[in-house]
């Protein structure tokens, strides 16, 4: 097993690996077994290898070509969190179609990728990304279905703790690529400071 970005007990705290109890033959390939209860478990080796790749591949776009995306309440506070510490856009909340499609619409944005917190939930933008070509990142849980995704990040996108982490993770790997921050330096703000806070 090569060394992850974190912790792996990190990992596990934030519940990052925890799927659902449905899964798609999309998502197959990322899971890594199933508990006694019927819950999925991603396997984390995977999702931390595609943070790093995901992190490489965001950090040559301007940082003004990149729209995150996060309809459900649990994926806004991190998508904000996420844009400020990476100068990206953010659409946190509800995606207002057209957004990508219609010029005359006044807050109309053409992005050249898209990272979206749970392809279902969020599947406007995605199905507007398609329209024009914008390759999609996802966060995926095991009952995601892939048709529009480009490039997948297994990870548990219902739980608070769990998308936080991706978002500052991607974050900080984005940061540490453009060598903004040191190969192993940390950016001011925690995991938590992502979380939704209540």
């Amino acid at each position: 097993m090569s060394e992850l970005l974190i912790e792996l007990d990190n990992y596990l705290a934030a519940g990052l690996h925890i799927g659902t109890q449905q899964k798609t033959s999309d998502m197959e390939k990322y899971i890594f077994r199933v508990r006694s209860d019927g819950l999925y478990v991603l396997d984390i080796q995977k999702t931390d290898e595609r943070i790093r790749q995901i992190a490489k591949l965001l950090a040559k776009y301007d940082a003004d070509d990149i729209l995150a995306v996060a309809t459900r309440q649990y994926g806004q506070a991190p998508v904000k969190k996420f844009g400020e510490v990476v100068g990206c856009k953010t659409i946190p909340g509800r995606f207002i179609p057209g957004t990508l499609t219609n010029p005359k619409y006044a807050k109309f944005i053409e992005p050249k990728v898209i990272l979206v917190t749970d392809p279902r939930s969020d599947s406007q933008a995605v199905i507007e990304s398609k329209q024009n070509g914008i390759p999609v990142i996802a966060l995926c849980d095991t009952e995601n279905l892939l048709s529009f995704v480009d490039i997948v990040i297994p990870v548990n996108n219902k739980g608070r703790k769990a998308i936080a982490l991706v978002y500052w993770l991607l974050a900080r790997q984005i940061l540490r690529e453009k060598g903004t921050i040191p190969e192993d330096g940390e950016i001011d703000l925690s995991a938590s400071d992502f979380e939704l806070k209540f």
